[in-house]
């Protein structure tokens, strides 16, 4: 994976794929009862709030919620 530009919030075509396999596979994660609207929302904006950090922080949101679905 190669490390996001931010651009005043404008992604390229890649950047967004990158996203949203992240968000993808940390939704996959979540228990089916815990796959909410409401869930998945804040799941974008932890996702989102992490660009700016780059991509070691993606990966360690990724991992944070994989080990927290782990355990509900």
């Amino acid at each position: 994976m190669q490390v996001l530009q931010v651009r005043s919030g404008v992604f390229d075509p890649e950047d967004l794929s990158v996203l949203g396999k992240i968000y993808d596979e940390v939704v996959a994660t979540l228990p089916a009862s815990m796959r909410t609207p409401v869930n998945r929302t804040e799941i974008a904006k932890l996702v989102l709030g992490r660009i700016a950090a780059g991509e070691a922080e993606l990966v360690l949101l990724r991992r944070l919620m994989v080990a927290i679905a782990s355990v509900a």
